[in-house]
């Protein structure tokens, strides 16, 4: 009888025992965050700093050189086709237009008085052939000087926006310097950026890129490469422009973009992507992982192909779609129980690194 009530008192004992088991166990799961394995480029994008500014961007001046008399218009002001933008004073141009004028129409009156000697025949054919030039001469310097006159007044071309005014009223300008740039308004915009030869070789038009601006530091916009200059300049670079495909927010020129460049050639092959919060126990090109296996992780040894601005790219040891802990990643073991969370707070790790 005794030994009965033994064999239910110990088999009650392992009963509770086991439900203690059981609870510690699943209290004991490690709070984790996950992300799958990606696949990106197989080498890395090409980076470089740009500055935004219209496609097209047209320095107007004027056409002979004087002393401005008005501007009519002040920098990111929109302009119409058409629109008087600036002037000059007319008092020298329209001293030489009347010169020309007068030029003009004493050479016709002396071919008109040759015409009529050669008739008496006073005066021969080659005389009469040297008041025929000297009448046309005249004749095209009172219409270059009309045409000065005309371009004396900046006018806008088409439809823009006033990027940049580079001198002011009173101010004293030769023929052909840069008094406005103007940007048309019909062409957008796109971002200006150069590049090293070694960098240059590895792009083609049409490649993807995408551009951050510290306008808006949370938005990645897409763009495609559109311009590639077939010679350096003065700095030994090549200059390029990306197009932008979308543009959701409000551009302007100058404003400070950042690219990432992705090659074609980069593009032919994938490699497998993870965050760089998912590597642990780093060495060179050797890391480790910690893979999801049902309600457990397992640690994988990997290597490392090259570290994205926020993500590492792997050579091998992952496939795509594996998922992999990312947040708490450092305080697992192997075959350690974890469970999945999406609040960052209730990582395991949370608190410490937030008072660290």
């Amino acid at each position: 009888m005794r030994t009965v009530a033994l064999a239910i008192v110990v088999a009650a004992l392992l009963t509770a025992c086991g439900s203690q088991a059981e609870e510690n166990q699943h209290a004991e799961a490690t709070p984790v965050r996950v992300r799958p394995a990606t696949t990106g480029p197989a080498t890395p994008a090409i980076q470089t700093n740009g500055t935004v500014a219209s496609k097209d961007e047209m320095r107007l001046s004027f056409k002979t050189g004087g002393v401005i008399r008005a501007i009519h218009v002040e920098e990111g002001v929109a302009v119409r086709a058409g629109q008087k933008l600036a002037e000059i004073e007319l008092t020298e141009v329209n001293a030489q237009v009347e010169q020309a004028r007068q030029l003009a129409e004493k050479a016709r009156r002396d071919l008109e008085r040759g015409e009529r000697l050669y008739s008496d025949q006073v005066i021969s054919l080659e005389q009469l052939q040297d008041l025929r030039t000297q009448a046309a001469l005249q004749k095209a310097s009172l219409d270059a000087a009309q045409f000065n006159r005309g371009y004396s007044v900046i006018v806008a071309p088409n439809d823009g926006v006033v990027l940049r005014r580079l001198a002011e009223e009173r101010e004293l300008v030769p023929a052909g310097q840069p008094v406005f740039v103007l940007g048309a308004r019909e062409a957008g915009y796109v971002v200006k950026a150069a590049l090293a030869d070694r960098e240059i070789v590895q792009l083609k038009l049409g490649d993807p890129a995408e551009i951050r601006m510290d306008a808006y530091p949370t938005q990645a916009l897409p763009g495609t490469l559109a311009e590639i200059a077939s010679a350096a300049d003065a700095s030994g670079m090549f200059p390029i422009e990306v197009r932008f495909d979308s543009v959701p927010v409000r551009l302007a020129s100058g404003l400070v973009a950042k690219l990432n460049l992705y090659p074609a050639s980069s593009r032919a092959n994938l490699l497998t992507y993870v965050p760089i919060g998912a590597l642990v126990e780093g060495d060179g090109d050797r890391a480790s992982v910690f893979v999801v296996d049902g309600n457990v992780v397992k640690r994988r040894a990997v290597r490392v192909a090259f570290i994205a601005p926020a993500e590492v790219a792997l050579a091998e040891g992952l496939e795509p779609g594996e998922r992999v802990v990312t947040d708490g990643a450092l305080y697992l073991e192997d075959g350690e129980r974890i469970s999945v969370v999406q609040d960052a707070t209730k990582v395991v790790g949370a608190l410490e690194i937030g008072a660290g």
